[in-house]
């Protein structure tokens, strides 16, 4: 009888402390370390939105719980969307990004969107991206990958993450945006999506087959019209080329003629002034030749004259008058 007491009291005070280690445990809620979140109370659903709480394990009570957001990267993948380019052509093309939570606008996302708030970054991203390509025509697509993802990206990034400064404007490359307000000034609309876009990438742009042919075809005719406009240039460049070597060619024909005359100007000059210096000395000469002689009459001086100026003709010979030749000149 008293064994039978002692084991009913034993498995009484064995429940009890069971209950009590369950009833404890129930007690702690666990945040990973890849979430944070609201205490949130089981019996009535009432969330506190007065502090975020990152990863640990704390003692809350039986009756309460964490409400657990993602902490760490969401990843997105926008396969084959189609959109349309500045030249009214469709085109595929595929993004990815990783987006995250904002800690500080938490209270704020579970104010608007609660839990159900994936959906809506995908839909809005995708609406982003529609929005920036038309800036772009169907060649630019292709061969400025660069400029086109650094433009989907901002257009993403400020699509989630609205028009207000982050609290660390170096912690990624949108997280201060040109033209940015000041938290102090922002409102909830001001915040977007309260969700940074962290990490942007472009993938596959693909062109359908009759949006390809077209695409061709407008190249086709872009690069014949190239051609066709080199043709014409090269044939305004060849005339002006021969204008300007027949300009070049009289500018040369000009500088001769005149260089020729400057220098038969100076040869007759020249002729005329050896002449006029020769009949000067000459004169002189002859004065000075009759004046020792005493040379008087004018008719000897005239043949002493006409005799000398044969003399200096190299056709002419002198012989006597008896038909005797006189080899070479007088001297």
């Amino acid at each position: 009888m008293g064994s039978t007491k002692s084991w009913t009291i034993g498995l009484c005070v064995s429940a009890a402390v069971i209950t009590a280690i369950v009833v404890v445990v129930m007690c702690f809620s666990y945040l990973e370390y890849y979430e944070f979140g609201f205490i949130r109370q089981r019996s009535t659903g009432i969330v506190d939105l007065s502090k975020v709480h990152t990863a640990g394990r704390q003692l809350l009570g039986h009756d309460y719980e964490f409400k657990a957001f993602q902490a760490d990267a969401h990843l997105i993948e926008l396969d084959d969307i189609d959109v349309f380019t500045s030249d009214k052509l469709e085109v595929k093309l595929t993004v990815y990004f990783q987006y995250f939570l904002r800690k500080e606008d938490l209270s704020l996302l579970h104010a608007a969107y609660d839990v159900y708030y994936k959906d809506l970054m995908k839909t809005s991203a995708e609406d982003a991206v529609k929005g920036a390509t038309t800036t772009f025509n169907t060649r630019d697509m292709i061969t400025n990958r660069a400029v086109l993802e650094a433009t989907l990206f901002k257009a993403v990034s400020d699509r989630l993450g609205g028009t207000c400064c982050r609290l660390n404007c170096s912690a990624f490359l949108h997280a201060c945006p040109a033209g940015c307000k000041p938290r102090g000034t922002c409102t909830t609309e001001d915040k977007g999506l309260f969700a940074d876009v962290r990490y942007f990438q472009l993938g596959p742009v693909s062109i359908s087959s009759s949006v390809k042919e077209r695409f061709m075809k407008a190249l086709t005719l872009q690069e014949e019209a190239e051609e066709e406009k080199l043709k014409q240039q090269a044939q305004v460049i060849r005339k002006n080329t021969k204008a300007e070597i027949k300009t070049i060619l009289n500018e040369a024909d000009e500088i001769l003629a005149q260089g020729n005359a400057t220098a038969n100007y100076i040869r007759s000059l020249s002729e005329a002034n050896y002449t006029a210096t020769v009949e000067k000395a000459r004169t002189e000469g002859l004065k000075q030749i009759f004046t020792r002689l005493g040379v008087t009459s004018q008719g000897y001086k005239n043949s002493f004259d006409y005799v000398r100026t044969l003399r200096g003709l190299s056709h002419v010979h002198i012989s006597v008058d008896f038909q005797q030749l006189i080899a070479g000149n007088l001297r």
